[in-house]
């Protein structure tokens, strides 16, 4: 059911009395916004639930099947060395971003009754937050694997609205492409943000002290989806002034995985510079053709696999974290940062990342670029 959520209930309804075989197995896929905040969202739980047990509905997210994100948890309980340092002892901050370089692009009607919060970053970056943050599971089962995502959603304090920085598109300085208010389905006075950017804190022994800063955006520079673990500076002064050491998962458009690394320029000079160990897909792996990550969970489906699905209890805790944020915004009529379209993000997006979660950047002269 990829529908508008008032629907979900009614279309769930009429399939239960006209096509629900209890000699068969059924399967109901549902796709977000699965409600609009934490009262909605377990109002639907229960009317979908009174027509089909837990085992028989899938709560699809489709960031749940990406290759990237299906393969944090080998590169994690696979590796002794990254689960040795994956904690608050070794780790300054974690960035989860999403980053579009269209806008709403006639959808904008659509999208104002959610908004970025709503569309990405409750569910998307959410998710992909509770994979890298959960502690080992007991197995690979699907009830393991979602005890463990569940945990960590139950210990994210809410998000507070001094953590949050909120932006909303507008044209060009040249005209060539519109602003989110141009849209004639967009209300001329809407406030809804089509940026975000989110300092959440996870509060456990594992990360207690540990920023982790979502972001999500519409017409940006760019098209990426990427995972940034930033470590903490060296405590030796034997080489003073070093970048931090970064681990970064890309997710899209190209997928890999990098550690930004110091190491000495070669040849007679003793100076340092930044460099990466470099694990590109498109050239280590040019014969293996990565699955669509609807047709992964669709598979997963037909399997009865529940790994990478959201559970009742994950979606309850995911809304708890973000609704009190989402009421505030609305009721207070928060207004969003301007940005253009095309650009980074409002003005001071990146000090807000640097003053709220310690992330220190590193120098201009360093920029991976992806092998061809």
């Amino acid at each position: 059911m990829a529908l508008p959520p008032s629907v979900f209930v009614d279309v769930a309804a009429q399939i239960k009395r006209n096509v629900y075989d209890e000699t068969c197995t059924n399967r109901v896929v549902i796709e977000k916004p699965f409600g609009h905040d934490l009262e909605s969202s377990r109002k639907l739980s229960r009317d979908i639930g009174a027509l089909f047990d837990e085992a028989e509905v899938f709560r699809i997210d489709h960031y749940l099947g990406k290759e990237m994100v299906k393969n944090i948890l080998s590169l994690r309980f696979a590796n002794v060395f990254y689960e040795a340092v994956w904690n608050r002892h070794y780790i300054s901050n974690i960035q989860i971003t999403f980053k579009e370089p269209f806008g709403t692009e006639g959808r904008g009607g659509y999208f104002d009754e959610f908004g970025i919060i709503r569309d990405v970053m409750q569910n998307h970056l959410l998710q992909v937050l509770c994979i890298v943050a959960m502690n080992q599971p007991q197995s690979l089962s699907a009830e393991d694997v979602r005890d463990r995502k569940t945990e960590v959603l139950s210990r994210i304090l809410p998000i507070q609205l001094e953590d949050t920085m909120l932006g909303q598109y507008v044209g060009t300085r040249d005209g060539s492409k519109p602003g989110y208010k141009d849209d004639d389905t967009v209300p001329k006075d809407s406030t809804t943000p089509t940026f975000a950017q989110c300092v959440l804190h996870v509060d456990n022994d594992r990360w207690r002290g540990v920023p982790w800063v979502i972001k999500a955006g519409k017409a940006l520079n760019e098209a990426k989806m990427l995972i940034r673990i930033q470590f903490k500076d060296m405590p030796s002064a034997l080489f003073p002034n070093l970048a931090r050491n970064e681990l970064i998962i890309q997710v899209s458009p190209k997928e890999a995985v990098y550690i930004k690394t110091i190491v000495k320029e070669p040849g007679l000079s003793t100076n340092l510079a930044m460099s990466e160990l470099d694990l590109t897909y498109k050239t280590r792996y040019q014969d293996v053709k990565i699955p669509d990550a609807y047709a992964t969970l669709i598979l997963d489906v037909l399997n009865g696999d529940h790994s990478n699905f959201v559970r009742s209890d994950e979606l309850d805790e995911a809304w708890r974290i973000f609704t009190p944020l989402l009421h505030q915004i609305e009721k207070e009529h928060v207004k969003p940062m301007p940005y253009e379209y095309g650009s980074k993000g409002p003005d001071g997006v990146y000090q807000f990342v640097e003053n709220r979660a310690g992330y220190k950047r590193t120098g201009l002269e360093y920029h991976w670029v992806a092998p061809q």
